[in-house]
């Protein structure tokens, strides 16, 4: 039985492609904290999402971590990385060995620490050419959850995100379906029985002709892929205004999911 559950990580753990109705996101992590409240009494749960978008393994470490482990919470979720394999001549392996570091300092004060792969980026445009790279680093991250001890939320194998449906317009986050698959996914990981199967099959589409896809193509470009090519070359970050969500209650959470539906 869980009591305490702190999220530490980037923009896929703050929940960036699940907007709630005050425009704050809400995301896998959030969704995840309600499943494991509901399996306490009334108020007897406390959870904390610490993790803040566009930031790099470094900064997760030197800004997150320490917080996590003064809270000493029961359960720890911690996803880093995914920015730092995507910027060109990162060393996956090298990433790898400071992300052990890290797992090897939560392990010592925490309960339980819960490490996430990547996503297979095969149908994902600016990103399928590093699923090679991307693979290599979950490989490091299996072998570091098997040297500690650690669940693995394994969103490689989720093929059901695979699905654009699963996806936010900028093709890179979640949408609120994604997100509550993968905390459906992060239950089953623990054992937990989930009110919903994460790798039920989605409804057939429409099939869409070239004209359609290449309309969307030309959409998102202008949209989404030219401003954060433009924020790579100015050297700034998503996340570089932007405060963690912090302590947050499961009530309210549910809450702001049921008004955002």
């Amino acid at each position: 039985m869980i009591g305490s559950y702190v999220a530490v990580g980037d923009s896929f753990t703050e929940g960036v492609g699940d907007p709630g109705p005050d425009g704050q996101f809400v995301g896998w992590a959030d969704r995840f904290a309600v499943l494991l409240a509901d399996r306490r009494p009334e108020g007897d749960f406390r959870y904390t999402n610490l993790a803040v978008r566009g930031k790099l393994l470094d900064q997760i470490i030197a800004d997150q971590v320490p917080k996590a482990l003064e809270l000493a919470p029961d359960l720890v979720s911690f996803c880093a990385g995914g920015n730092d394999i995507i910027r060109p001549g990162t060393d996956p392996d090298e990433v790898a060995e400071r992300f052990e570091r890290a797992v090897a300092d939560l392990t010592s004060a925490v309960g339980t620490v819960m490490v996430t792969t990547g996503f297979d980026t095969r149908g994902v445009p600016v990103l399928k050419h590093l699923r090679g790279k991307i693979a290599t680093y979950n490989g490091h991250v299996r072998a570091i959850a098997d040297r500690y001890g650690c669940p693995v939320l394994d969103l490689w194998s989720l093929k059901t995100v695979q699905d654009r449906r699963a996806w936010d317009d900028d093709r890179l986050h979640l949408s609120p379906e994604g997100h509550t698959r993968v905390a459906l996914r992060a239950g089953q990981v623990l054992g937990l029985e989930v009110p919903a199967d994460p790798d039920q099959p989605w409804p057939p589409l429409p099939p869409r002709g070239t004209f359609e896809v290449r309309r969307d193509d030309i959409h998102w470009a202008r949209e989404h892929l030219v401003p954060w090519i433009g924020r790579r070359l100015r050297g700034e970050s998503s996340g570089d205004r932007v405060v963690a969500k912090g302590a947050l209650s499961p009530d309210d959470i549910k809450m702001r999911i049921t008004q955002a539906v």
